[in-house]
């Protein structure tokens, strides 16, 4: 899947709202926080799977049904894009700045009180939302879907949270509820720390010695596996065959940096080789989370994908299940030198927006602002973003030939995919 993805669970503000906590069977209309409507134990979301985010369906107040990235990392509810309320302003009752990973400055929202929140059977009331002030984020352009908003640790924390990637199915459970066998997958300690979970499960093998980690599980970031050098205490050079990229987006902007390849992995007693690595710049990552806790960097759904995986942030573990056809699926980048960004209604008119130099599409004459409308004679109005990325990435050695709009001219091209990292 590509690598340029959502990297921004590193936001936390102190709201009030937490999970109702009576043992009594509550009228749904009194409760506070979040729960489980009509007292029930356990409610089943449906997601999708796009450039490895988890996206769930979301509604707030009397809204229609909006988009959310369900990410582990971001300590509260945060509206990306403000326009979903135009015609029916949310409450607010002051301003906030935020920062967070990216190469730019702070920006600025709001503080929406007193809300209700609906996802399937979940519910939350009395509920305290971050209104970013513009659309900063632009999650839209970069997935290929409309994304209104990200959530993640008040529902970890207040759950057990099982990700089935195979049915694409999120299973919410309470906690005393759950109760833990081994044929559910191998179990992992975990930490929490500052809303983020932690785990030392996690090692790396060069070669030569294996490094063990501690690495954060974040369901926000679509890469394999983030390690940042700027905060590690421990010695992490570079691969040597790395090309430069952009890893993703922040709070603060765009992520920059380098992608190699980590020789193997190894997740508890699970090893996935040949894994693709992100480094970032310093000054877009590490250098700004000054901070946070000791890690080495982070796990992204890329590899957590090919796991079914519960997590039980209450009694701090995690559970891990090997899927099988996805943990013989190799990690893959780009193979053509494309980036891509989605704008129109409902996001679905695909524009080139970078060409990596002297990349196979730089070769084949795509230019900066082409919109995309074929590819191997497939109409991209049936396409998802994240379909166009899984066939340039596939098949070294295969040729792809797009269908441009330049200027209002029709221009056909191909090209040979080349494995460029």
């Amino acid at each position: 899947m590509k690598t340029l993805v959502l990297v921004i669970g590193l936001l936390s503000i102190c709201l009030a709202s937490r999970a109702d906590d009576h043992n009594k069977r509550v009228p749904d209309k009194e409760r506070y926080g979040f729960f489980i409507a009509d007292n029930h134990s356990w409610t089943r979301i449906p997601f999708q799977l796009h450039s490895n985010l988890i996206i769930v369906p979301v509604r707030v107040n009397d809204s229609d049904t909006l988009r959310f990235i369900l990410d582990t990392g971001v300590s509260n509810t945060i509206i990306t894009d403000p326009s979903a309320f135009r015609k029916k302003p949310l409450t607010l009752a002051r301003k906030v700045k935020l920062s967070g990973a990216g190469e730019g400055g702070s920006l600025t929202a709001s503080i929406a009180i007193d809300n209700t929140l609906s996802m399937g059977g979940l519910r939350a009331a009395h509920h305290n939302l971050v209104l970013l002030d513009e659309d900063i984020l632009k999650l839209s352009e970069y997935v290929g879907t409309p994304v209104h908003g990200i959530f993640g640790y008040e529902i970890f924390a207040n759950f057990v949270v099982n990700i089935d990637f195979q049915r694409h199915e999120i299973m919410l459970m309470k906690a005393n509820k759950y109760k833990y066998r081994k044929g559910k997958g191998d179990r992992y300690p975990i930490t929490i720390q500052d809303t983020k979970a932690y785990t030392d499960a996690l090692s790396i093998f060069d070669g030569e010695k294996v490094t063990p980690l501690r690495v954060i599980l974040d369901t926000g970031a679509g890469h394999a596996l983030l390690l940042d050098q700027a905060r590690s205490l421990v010695a992490m050079p570079l691969p040597e065959k790395s090309i430069r990229a952009q890893l993703g987006r922040g709070l603060n902007g765009v992520i920059n940096g380098r992608l190699g390849r980590i020789q193997k992995v190894r997740f508890g007693r699970y090893e996935l080789e040949n894994i693709l690595a992100s480094f970032p710049d310093s000054m877009a990552f590490g250098m700004k989370l000054v901070d946070m806790p000791e890690r080495q960097g982070n796990v992204g759904c890329e590899l957590l994908r090919r796991f079914n995986v519960t997590f039980n942030y209450p009694e701090q573990y995690i559970v891990m299940k090997p899927i099988k056809r996805l943990m013989r699926e190799s990690f893959e980048h780009d193979m053509s030198g494309l980036e891509l960004r989605a704008r129109g209604e409902s996001f679905r008119n695909y524009y080139v927006d970078k060409i990596l130099e002297n990349s196979p599409a730089e070769m084949a004459g795509l230019k900066e602002g082409d919109e995309v409308l074929f590819v191997n004679n497939s109409s991209t109005n049936n396409l998802t973003i994240s379909d166009i990325y899984k066939i340039l990435q596939k098949g070294e050695g295969r040729e792809v030939s797009i269908l441009v709009r330049r200027n209002g001219q029709m221009v056909i091209t191909s090209f040979v995919l080349k494995r460029l990292i």
